[in-house]
C-alpha cells in the first residue's frame, strides 16, 4: 500500500507538471503541487450520474469465467523500435467470431501494466461479461509513452517535457501503428462502432485529444480525470456541429476531490453550452483508482450496444 500511495503521489503531481509545461513556466514539485491543490468549486451539475459499484466488483467472482491477457508486442515507426502492449482477450475468445475493441490509456506514471495491476480492469471486465452486463471485449492496454526509450522514469524525470511528450508522440503510433497490428492479429470488427478509447488521468486526454481529432477511427471515447494535456474545449471542439452526432457515446468524468476537475468542467460546460450529448459523473472520489475503477465499470457496460 505505501508503493501504491508513492506511485499515485508521483502520477498526480506530474500529471499537474504537464499544465505548467504547456505553459512554459519551469516544472518543479512545488509547482504541481499548487496546480494539483486549487480550490475545488463545484456547479450545480456537477453531481453523480452513477452510483459507485457494490463493494467487492474489483475481485473476481467465484462464478466468472476468467479471461486472459497477454503480452503483445507491435513494430513503431514513431518509435523506431518494438512495443509492448497488454491485450485482455474475453473468457472463451474465439477466432472464430469477430470482437469489438476498447483502447484503454493509462496515466504519466503509468505503463501498459497500469490498468492491469493498479485498477484490476481484466476482473471488472470479467465480472461484467459474466453478469451479461457487458458485451465480451478485446480491451488493449499499451504503453500511452512513444518514446524509443518508453519505460515508466524514475522520479526526478517524470516532470520533464521530454515524458510528456512522448504521450503527444503516442497519437500518430496508435493509429498508424498499433490499431493496424491489433486488427491484423485478432478478430476484430474493423470499424468505428466496433472501437472504443478511454484513458484515465493523462490517457484521459489523450483519449479526448485523440478520439476527437479522429471521429472517423473511435466511435467511442470515455475520458476519466483528464489531465491537463487534454487540448482547451474550442480547440478539441472547433466545429461543434460537425461532431454532435458523431460520436455513439462520450463519457467524461471526475472526483469531486480532486484538484484537477476545472479540466473536466471546462469541456462538459463547453459540451452543454452546444448541446454536444455526452455522460458526465462526478463521483465522491480524488484523482485515484477508485474513480478510475467506477467509471471504467460504468462505461463498459455501455459501449458496443
Amino acid at each position: 500500500m505505501r508503493l501504491i500511495g508513492a506511485l499515485a503521489g508521483i502520477l498526480l503531481f506530474s500529471i499537474a507538471a504537464v499544465s505548467f509545461a504547456r505553459e512554459e513556466e519551469p516544472v518543479t514539485p512545488e509547482r504541481a503541487r499548487a496546480n494539483f491543490a486549487r480550490p475545488i468549486v463545484l456547479g450545480a451539475d456537477d453531481v453523480r450520474t452513477f452510483a459507485d459499484a457494490s463493494d467487492g466488483f474489483r475481485d473476481l467472482r467465484a462464478d466468472a469465467v476468467q479471461g486472459r491477457v497477454e503480452a503483445f508486442a507491435y513494430d513503431s515507426g514513431v518509435t523506431g523500435t518494438r512495443r509492448q502492449a497488454q491485450v485482455y482477450l474475453p473468457p472463451g475468445y474465439s477466432a472464430g467470431r469477430k470482437y469489438p475493441v476498447l483502447y484503454l490509456l493509462h496515466g504519466i506514471g503509468g505503463d501498459q501494466d497500469e490498468w492491469r495491476g493498479y485498477v484490476r480492469a481484466p476482473a471488472i471486465l470479467d465480472n461484467l461479461i459474466a453478469e451479461g452486463r457487458a458485451v465480451p471485449m478485446i480491451v488493449v492496454m499499451p504503453n500511452g509513452r512513444a518514446l524509443p526509450d518508453d519505460r515508466r522514469p524514475p522520479e526526478d524525470r517524470v516532470f520533464t517535457p521530454e515524458n510528456a511528450a512522448g504521450f503527444a508522440s503516442f497519437e500518430r503510433d496508435l493509429l498508424d501503428f498499433l490499431v493496424p497490428a491489433i486488427e491484423t492479429k485478432y478478430t476484430t470488427h474493423a470499424d468505428r462502432e466496433h472501437r472504443a478509447l478511454a484513458g484515465l488521468s493523462m490517457g484521459g486526454g489523450q483519449a479526448l485529444n485523440f478520439g476527437f481529432g479522429h471521429p472517423d477511427v473511435f466511435g467511442w471515447v470515455g475520458a476519466f480525470s483528464p489531465a491537463p494535456n487534454t487540448r482547451p474545449p474550442a480547440e478539441l471542439v472547433p466545429d461543434p456541429e460537425a461532431v454532435r452526432e458523431r460520436f455513439t457515446l462520450l463519457y467524461l468524468s471526475c472526483g469531486n476531490r480532486d484538484g484537477l476537475i476545472n479540466v473536466s468542467q471546462d469541456l462538459h460546460a463547453y459540451l452543454k453550452r452546444h448541446d454536444i450529448a455526452h455522460v458526465w459523473n462526478v463521483d465522491d472520489h480524488g484523482h485515484d483508482g477508485d474513480s478510475w475503477a467506477n467509471n471504467l465499470y460504468h462505461f463498459a457496460q455501455r459501449i458496443f450496444r
